[in-house]
């Protein structure tokens, strides 16, 4: 490939639950070795980079924290445009304070500009309670990722999608999702690399929002089956990716 960028999923390409990907690793050292310019994507706002580098070194795949580009930094770039220096109610993680925080918008339950929602543990009825009245009062709602559910230690749990579809139903107003499978991310991480998406590759394991959303940022798209789609899903779908591959090991450099 000549000198592409890429922007790679995290869960389901290059890990699995704890575990590496059989050729990840390697991957992500051809990488580097190679000199491309890469960012590992993930709609989960809750962790800050260095917790995703931490995650990703405990299953043995050495990344440095600045090419992690989370949803959060992806929506706390977005707020930043919209309205530099705003506020914001937060039910989210440390991973969207951290975020919102580095573009300079504070906190606060009083008349914010924004309510943001994002993952967390655990999420406190009485900060859902607070969000549905802001939300009903007029105050612009932004959601990290429309994700439903995520992978808990005993099973899934609910994720930043169900938690909005609740703020929706009680208050009547749908959020505005940054992360995938709107192109939003894919700009914002693009502008971070300094790439533009004709030279960048976007790799993923779900044909929902990693191929969809590559293909609606103008870039070329590569389906791993190392994580939730298996070959027979593809045709089910009305659009296709440039390639498939059974994982990342099989991406020539």
């Amino acid at each position: 490939m000549n000198k592409k960028a890429f922007l790679i999923d995290m869960d389901g390409v290059l890990v699995y639950g704890d575990r590496a990907i059989p050729g990840a690793r390697e991957f992500i050292e051809k990488l580097r070795e190679k000199e491309y310019k890469f960012l590992v994507l993930t709609n989960n706002s809750q962790y800050t980079p260095f917790d995703l580098q931490h995650r990703m070194s405990r299953a043995g795949i050495d990344i440095e924290a600045e090419r992690f580009f989370s949803s959060a930094m992806a929506a706390a770039h977005f707020l930043s445009k919209q309205k530099p220096k705003g506020s914001a109610f937060v039910l989210g993680g440390t991973g969207l304070y951290q975020a919102l925080n580095e573009v300079g918008y504070s906190f606060t339950d009083y008349r914010p500009d924004f309510v943001v929602l994002g993952e967390m543990e655990h999420y406190p009825y009485d900060k859902i309670i607070r969000a549905c009245q802001l939300i009903a009062s007029g105050v612009p709602f932004i959601a990290t990722n429309p994700d439903p559910s995520g992978p808990g230690k005993e099973g899934i749990v609910p994720a930043c999608g169900a938690v909005a579809a609740l703020l929706e139903k009680a208050t009547g107003y749908a959020p505005y999702f940054v992360g995938k499978p709107n192109p939003l991310i894919l700009r914002a991480a693009l502008r971070y690399l300094d790439e533009h998406s004709e030279n960048a590759v976007m790799i993923g394991d779900r044909m929902d929002t990693d191929v969809r959303v590559g293909l609606e940022a103008g870039m070329e798209t590569i389906l791993v089956l190392s994580g939730v789609t298996r070959p027979e899903d593809v045709s089910h779908f009305p659009y296709r990716p440039t390639r498939v591959v059974p994982s990342v090991a099989e991406i020539e450099l």
